[in-house]
């Protein structure tokens, strides 16, 4: 039994059975208590296609992240998830691996199933191509993205102070007596530009000098910490203290130095970046910025919320990080 034979044997529209399900007006009395007596009769449950019709509103959100599996994204779904949920709202979570076309194939099914609005989880996702697709696919679908502007029509963003949070570890480290210091960058995003850039405006804000080699570029993970000593120590460059982009690079090169049987912070201080449970798992603990992630996550499912409601919001709301400090400087 579907809303078709709903309608049928009750002799009215399908937007009319909609409108009953929905609660709405403008229904007599007759009608209303003739197609409740049917829905009870076959225990009608509706599907949100049914409900739609009259709302205009299928009560879902889609979210998209570059990686589900990244600590730090699981958290900030997780908690978009559960927010929406409180709101009546389902979640559909697409997960695209950094992929272009696979950003762009999402964005279009969302478009496709009338999906209410689309959070975009993280700064990868200020591309051409993907910012072309949302006005293509989605330019009358409201859209928040977290960590980036995108400036197309339509979309709001939060974002983190990402540059003063790193200028937050060289006050930090320049105040622990550190000179020699050096930044290694792990992404290639807006985010992780505006960490570099944050190094670069610390240093500078210290008269610190900075060479060719005082910034330093690898892959995020284990790997890419363990490649970041090595580099450094085959340019044969004079460091004291190093800040990463990302915590779980940090404990990579934790790792390393260790290894190479250099104490932290003692010989080497170290600082990561997010304040993910890895910073309190590692030896020592690290001293990482806390870029707010449950602040930002609430934020942005607020802010898409009363985008749908067609309340008056900020384009753009910026979040400004703390340093959380451990014992790795």
């Amino acid at each position: 039994m579907n809303i078709y034979d709903i309608a049928k044997e009750a002799g009215v529209s399908i937007t009319t059975v909609s409108r009953v399900l929905n609660n709405k007006e403008n229904i007599s009395k007759k009608t209303k208590d003739k197609v409740e007596y049917i829905l009870k009769k076959y225990n009608y449950t509706p599907n949100a296609i049914a409900r739609g019709l009259v709302s205009k509103s299928m009560k879902s959100i889609g979210v998209l992240t570059i990686d589900i599996t990244d600590v730090h994204h699981a958290n900030t779904a997780y908690i978009i998830e559960r927010e929406f949920n409180k709101l009546g709202y389902s979640v559909i979570l697409c997960n695209t691996s950094g992929k272009t076309t696979e950003s762009i194939n999402y964005i279009k099914m969302l478009a496709e199933r009338n999906i209410d609005g689309i959070i975009l989880m993280g700064s990868i996702f200020d591309n051409e191509d993907i910012k072309t697709a949302i006005s293509i696919y989605a330019k009358n679908i409201p859209l928040v993205s977290i960590n980036a502007f995108l400036n197309v029509e339509n979309t709001y963003s939060i974002l983190v102070d990402d540059s003063y949070g790193i200028t937050l570890c060289v006050d930090h480290l320049v105040e622990k007596g550190h000179s020699d210091i050096v930044y290694v960058k792990d992404l290639d995003t807006y985010s992780a530009n505006e960490k570099k850039d944050g190094f670069i405006i610390g240093m500078n804000k210290h008269d610190l000098t900075i060479d060719d080699n005082s910034i330093i570029t690898v892959e995020k993970g284990l790997k890419g910490g363990c490649e970041a000593v090595e580099k450094l120590m085959k340019l044969h460059k004079k460091f004291s203290a190093i800040i990463f982009g990302e915590d779980i690079t940090a404990i990579g090169a934790i790792k390393k130095l260790r290894e190479l049987g250099l104490d932290v912070p003692k010989d080497v201080a170290v600082t990561g970046f997010n304040n993910s449970i890895f910073t309190e798992c590692c030896y020592p603990e690290l001293t990482s910025v806390d870029n707010k992630v449950e602040i930002t996550s609430s934020l942005s499912v607020k802010l898409l919320n009363d985008v749908i409601e067609n309340r008056n919001v900020s384009s753009s709301i910026m979040i400004r990080p703390d340093l959380v400090i451990r014992k790795s400087t």
